[in-house]
């Protein structure tokens, strides 16, 4: 345990001075592993992984889902999507901001990051809230809380990075991820229609708009409706894995982009770079996080942890709780991949100790991971939004994100109390 917690204050002390989370786990994961193994096996123990990660067929799922994303992102779908939502739910009150959290639910389900949609969304929902009256606050929170709904709205990396730490089924995963993320939809949209009767300043209502232009809204969008429900529908009905889905859906979005003419040969390498970019910054994490795991693994420390707990006799769900609190906590000080790699490798044996499935563990560890991208000081989602939005103060969208972290705690809260809604399509799946 002492050594564990010194490695683990060495990783963080090494993060606040800047050095990239990445290389501060290999280098943490390697040392350690050293000090308790010797030179010789922990040396051996770094190739090993690095050889068995970038060659693992069951990895290849992350670069293909990157690269479907890439190809969605480059169609410029986001403005199709967008007009859609506006044109069914614009003349409610805070009817735009709901658009927004629907577009940025659609975008991120195909994009698969949180940040990516953020910015994306921004200019393309920003200048129409605007246009309407909205203020800027519940604007740009609709933009950041919309878009933290890409890590959990399958196909999800972070959900993929969750299923190879501990070796769960990713598909189960998927299936998991899809309620809690309609879930928190939903939850969003009243949210902001809640907001918006409060104070009907900040979300007015704008003109109906009328059947037939709402139908024609909707033809922008049919392809790639199409393409989420054969790649996941293919994965909940056992038709093909999700390696094999991943592939399906890179090679749906190259066809679809294609059909839409936003795709020449300087755009298909753009987006060959990119995803290569991406898919190297994400397997180094993933070679890291592994390393790390290995040398927490050697510690024992998870084993002792749990020890410890069993013999506390305290109720598991009180655990959970603790659980939670920890990383809500680490959320305000860490980003999200950083707090999920870190404390994963510890948390999951305890969890499994316990009795708890690890698939309903994950969901509600990226659901608390969704909430750390909107809170302070290190949302994420919000400084991005500050970037592309410089002429919105910080603390505005800081207040526009409120009400939709209340939302977000309340779906943590169902979650917890109802691991069976969680539950209910996985285990449609067996």
């Amino acid at each position: 345990m002492l050594i564990a917690g010194v490695g683990f204050i060495i990783l963080f002390a090494m993060l606040f001075s800047g050095i990239p989370i990445a290389f501060g786990m290999i280098m943490v994961g390697t040392a350690g592993f050293a000090y308790l193994s010797g030179w010789a096996p922990s040396l051996a123990m770094v190739g090993q992984t690095a050889f068995d990660t970038v060659l693992n067929y069951e990895f290849s799922v992350l670069p293909l889902f990157i690269l479907m994303g890439n190809f969605i992102t480059r169609s410029k779908l986001s403005e199709e999507l967008y007009t859609a939502s506006h044109a069914f739910l614009g003349h409610r009150k805070g009817g735009l901001a709901m658009a927004t959290i629907v577009a940025c639910a659609g975008f991120s389900a195909v994009c698969g990051s949180s940040l990516a949609t953020a910015a994306t969304m921004s200019k393309v929902a920003m200048p129409s809230m605007r246009r309407f009256g909205y203020a800027d606050s519940l604007a740009s929170g609709s933009i950041a809380a919309g878009g933290t709904l890409g890590i959990l709205i399958p196909p999800s990396v972070i959900l993929v990075l969750y299923g190879i730490m501990t070796e769960t089924e990713i598909g189960k995963l998927f299936a998991a991820g899809f309620l809690p993320g309609l879930l928190g939809m939903v939850l969003y949209m009243l949210s902001a229609n809640l907001v918006s009767r409060y104070n009907p300043k900040l979300g007015p209502a704008v003109d109906k708009t009328p059947w037939p232009e709402r139908w024609a809204a909707m033809r922008g969008i049919w392809g790639i409706l199409l393409l989420f429900s054969i790649v996941m529908g293919g994965i909940y009905l056992g038709v093909f894995s999700p390696t094999e889905a991943a592939g399906i859906g890179a090679s749906g979005a190259f066809f679809f982009a294609l059909a839409r003419r936003t795709l020449n040969l300087k755009a298909f390498l753009e987006v060959l770079i990119e995803t290569g970019r991406t898919s190297t910054m994400v397997f180094v994490v993933l070679i890291g996080a592994i390393m790390f795991s290995n040398f927490v693994d050697v510690t024992r420390a998870p084993n002792q942890i749990q020890t410890f707990v069993e013999g506390l006799s305290i109720a598991p769900i009180l655990v959970i709780m603790v659980i939670l609190v920890i990383y809500i906590i680490l959320g305000c000080v860490l980003d999200s991949i950083a707090m999920m790699l870190l404390t994963v490798p510890v948390f999951y044996p305890l969890v499994a100790g316990l009795g708890y499935d690890l698939i309903w563990f994950g969901i509600i560890v990226v659901v608390v991971i969704e909430i750390s991208l909107i809170t302070p000081p290190i949302g994420l989602n919000v400084y991005v939004l500050r970037a592309t939005l410089p002429d919105v103060a910080l603390g505005t969208i800081f207040r526009g994100v409120t009400p939709f972290i209340i939302a977000d705690i309340i779906r943590l809260a169902l979650l917890v109390l109802l691991p069976g809604f969680v539950m209910l399509l996985p285990n449609l799946m067996d």
